[in-house]
């Protein structure tokens, strides 16, 4: 196994962690205005995340750093290609980052309702577009013989890529909501609880829709073969579990399928577009891979045993955390 795979490998590690943790987290954000009746309840759910959402967020910036530096052509196609939407994203998390820390600045109700609603969006926007530009990855947009995008903005928003958003929005709402059940006791627990049940089946069905669809408009799926492995059986299977174990009160297990879902789901994008990294609609010879796209093998060397220092304290450090704060919230803290 060569340095562009390992690469390849953590780069979908990292997507992995980030999709997982900020999946409950963005969920946890879209679900607040409509769980929380009161200041104290909505107070209450974000205090759930408030330990978490910005260590979240780190799996992403790894992941953005680590293809810079390991696939400097997939970042500058990437990133060039899809600037306005990653901007939109960029902006839609700087706005949640900024309302988490000014809504208890002040106790009026139109204060606190407005920073509530940029909460949502801040949520639900990056949730959707990470669909989309996922989508649009794996389906293939138009990339020239020089690594250039030459489409437009609205060339992302097809069809499929939409479906994607949708699909993304739909799994990391019930993905917050268990997690919520989790985290909360009371009238809240019982909320998230029902909420929980009611989304499985918009999230069941939309996913199903985004895998059938994707095996015409794609060659993703198609590329793992008739018997698509472990992974996408798993993920399937996982989500469609997801409602048992809600009804027989087993949220902890509920929420360890969502998390299976969301793990093998994202395993098999990357299992399907391997070797390559982003697909080109124009010409198949015009794809990038993980070995026209990557740095130098000196560089990937280098950012090797950097990884292999540091990953594993940033690791510890998030699994500390977690055990920390792993406690319901009960009631929201004075502070906040």
């Amino acid at each position: 196994m060569d340095l562009n795979i390992v690469w390849f490998i953590l780069i979908t590690v990292l997507f992995i962690g980030f999709f997982f943790l900020e999946g409950f987290d963005f969920g946890i954000g879209m679900l607040m205005p409509f769980l929380g009746k009161k200041d104290e309840e909505r107070r209450q759910i974000v205090e759930t995340i408030l330990p978490f959402w910005d260590g979240n967020e780190v799996w992403l910036i790894t992941a953005g750093g680590a293809i810079f530096a390991a696939f400097p052509n997939w970042y500058a196609t990437l990133f060039s290609g899809f600037y306005l939407a990653l901007m939109l994203m960029l902006v839609a998390l700087i706005l949640r980052a900024v309302a988490f820390e000014f809504r208890n600045k002040d106790e009026s109700k139109r204060w606190r309702t407005l920073w509530d609603w940029a909460i949502f969006i801040g949520s639900a926007l990056p949730g959707f577009l990470w669909g989309v530009a996922i989508s649009n990855i794996i389906e293939g947009v138009p990339i020239d013989s020089h690594m250039e995008y030459v489409g437009g903005f609205w060339n992302l928003l097809n069809p499929y890529a939409l479906l994607g958003g949708l699909a993304f929005v739909a799994l990391f709402l019930l993905h917050g909501a268990i997690f919520l059940d989790l985290k909360t006791s009371g009238e809240m627990n019982a909320r998230a609880h029902s909420a929980a049940q009611k989304l499985w089946l918009p999230a069941i069905i939309l996913v199903g829709l985004y895998v059938i669809i994707g095996y015409f408009v794609t060659d993703v799926f198609g590329h793992l073969g008739i018997d698509p492995g472990v992974a996408p059986i798993g993920a399937g299977v996982a989500l469609a579990l997801v409602l048992w174990f809600l009804r027989h009160q087993r949220s902890g297990w509920a929420f360890i399928m969502t998390g299976l879902t969301i793990v093998l789901s994202t395993f098999t994008i990357f299992q399907g577009l391997f070797p390559r990294v982003m697909i080109s609609s124009l010409n198949p010879a015009w794809n990038l891979t993980i070995y026209n796209a990557s740095s130098s093998p000196y560089t990937l060397t280098v950012m090797s045993w950097v990884a292999l220092i540091f990953v594993p304290i940033v690791l510890g450090y998030q699994a500390w955390n977690y055990w920390v704060f792993r406690k319901r919230i009960l009631k929201p803290s004075a502070e906040y």
